[in-house]
């Protein structure tokens, strides 16, 4: 009996032991989103039990709060099979700043859209819906503060939660260029991030899209950019409601090609950049024989692609680089993370979650 004992505190010290050193445990919220592709479907039912949350991109609202969309049902079967929870994402149609400036100014569209979220609800027996707002212009602050009180409150009542995705910012100022001005003014400052704090159950917010096809190449997600984001966060939102997210995509940066009526030649070449899944990051490599790199500061691998003399460039998301993310969230206490987006990762990354 007495070894029984030693046995149990032994054990019992290890447990301790490991949640001081920021090992992975069970309260860490581990949020994946969802697309409707075979492919997504295939990685959800291979790793349903490594995952929390399951948040499909699912439902759009337009001007007049009329909202549509739908879960795949074979979605909900299988997270309810495998208790796991269903908190699907609503949108403004086309991320259109003007449908949402006319959705926010409208108290009864608003209305509309916020019973609709309580039915679905209610219906489907998801634990609540994530509002994923963008496009969201300075000027319209309070109306998007107000619009989420309602929700929130109509929605606990009701034994639902509300959680948000929140565009990054990484200071409190705009920056240095005209275009961080410009992503201040239509995707950052709209948020008020102290109030939503205050009234919904969580946020998650986008640790990516650093660099897309309207910048410079560069990293999804560098880890030091990253940090920056987390830390600004942390000032207004405590870290048991703070989600950040992780990118499971990769990017590619290439020259196009395109026609266009308003050019006088009729064509013109641009710099623009797709998003890979994980396969179509290896048949890059491959097709080019591309040398792979792993950047320490950032702490991504990428690659130059020698297109018949023209280069582009790979910024790669894969285990290691999610690896380093998940440590932040250790590091910060954080609720969990939020993963964009199933189907595109390195299947390397469910071993780094094991």
């Amino acid at each position: 009996m007495k070894r029984l004992y030693v046995s149990i505190a032994i054990a019992l010290m290890a447990c301790f032991v490991n949640q001081g050193r920021g090992q992975t445990s069970a309260k860490e919220e581990r949020l994946f989103y969802y697309v409707d592709t075979e492919s997504a479907f295939k990685s959800l039912e291979e790793h349903i039990d490594q995952i929390t949350i399951v948040s499909p991109k699912a439902y759009d609202v337009d001007e007049k709060g009329i909202v549509w969309g739908g879960v795949d049902p074979r979605v909900i079967d299988l997270a309810r099979k495998h208790n796991v929870k269903v908190m699907p994402l609503i949108k403004n149609r086309g991320f259109d700043q003007v449908l949402l400036h006319n959705l926010l100014s409208d108290s009864v569209a608003v209305g509309r859209m916020v019973q609709t979220l309580v039915d679905l609800c209610t219906q489907n027996k998801f634990i609540g819906i994530q509002f994923d707002f963008e496009n969201l212009n300075i000027s319209d602050r309070d109306p998007y503060t107000n619009m989420c009180r309602r929700a929130a409150e109509a929605l606990h009542e009701h034994g639902f939660k509300l959680s948000l995705a929140v565009v990054h910012r990484p200071e409190e100022n705009p920056g240095t260029t005209e275009y961080l001005a410009w992503l201040f003014e239509n995707w950052r400052a709209g948020y008020d991030l102290k109030k939503l704090a205050d009234i919904v159950d969580f946020i998650s917010v986008m640790t990516y899209s650093q660099h897309t096809g309207r910048t410079t190449p560069g990293p999804v997600a560098a880890i030091d950019w990253v940090n920056k984001v987390a830390r600004y966060f942390l000032k207004y939102v405590p870290p048991d409601k703070l989600s950040l997210g992780i990118p499971l995509y990769s990017e590619h940066w290439y020259t196009a090609f395109d026609s266009s009526p308003s050019n006088v030649s009729g064509q013109y070449a641009h710099s623009s950049a797709n998003s890979l899944d994980y396969d179509g990051v290896e048949a890059l490599i491959s097709r080019f024989n591309a040398k792979v790199q792993w950047d320490p500061n950032d702490q991504v691998h990428y690659a130059v692609l020698d297109n018949d003399g023209v280069f582009e460039y790979l910024y790669i998301e894969d285990a290691k680089s999610f690896a380093a993310k998940v440590e932040l969230v250790k590091k910060y206490h954080l609720r969990g993370f939020s993963a964009w987006v199933l189907g595109y990762e390195d299947p390397a990354v469910w071993k780094v979650l094991k």
